[in-house]
């Protein structure tokens, strides 16, 4: 089974919103504009016309991916059999060398968000804390050296 089509109903829910977003608001507000510039005449220098079709553009093309990406995907909605070990969906609370604490969130490729915690099941860090439980120690490999944490706790909300 592959795991980038993974993704927590959460996510799923962010990407249907931002595809319903972008088909009944921002496309047909785009359209008027793009109808309203061609109406001005010359569009061969008409820069609102010009922008408007290439926006337009845009947002079909990240419906179409959108559209594809959702009858693929695998929303995970059940915890694992053993939530005292960290698989998709965990959040995991780490600590590394210097007792600084880190809690990450183990999600789908398309809810990659370092800043909120929330970690790619294919990143390095997550692939490391694949089935670890509190109290496991592991190393990491990244492209600045190696670093060490202490799983300090394993959660499903």
């Amino acid at each position: 089974m592959k795991r980038d089509l993974h993704i927590t109903p959460e996510g799923a829910k962010r990407l249907r919103d931002e595809l319903d977003q972008l088909w009944t608001k921002e496309r047909p507000m785009v359209t008027q504009q793009v109808a309203d510039a061609a109406a001005m005449g010359d569009r061969s220098e008409n820069a609102e016309y010009i922008y408007g079709k290439r926006r337009l553009r845009e947002i079909d093309r990240r419906l179409r991916f959108l559209s594809k990406r959702l009858e693929v995907v695998i929303v995970v909605k059940e915890p694992p059999t053993d939530p005292s070990r960290a698989f998709f969906g965990a959040y995991v609370t780490v600590e590394d060398d210097e007792g600084l604490e880190k809690t990450y969130r183990i999600v789908g490729a398309d809810e990659s968000d370092v800043e909120h915690g929330f970690i790619s099941i294919d990143s390095p860090v997550a692939r490391a804390l694949l089935g670890k439980r509190e109290g496991d120690e592991v190393t990491v490999r990244v492209p600045r050296g190696e670093l060490a944490y202490t799983v300090i706790g394993v959660a499903y909300r």
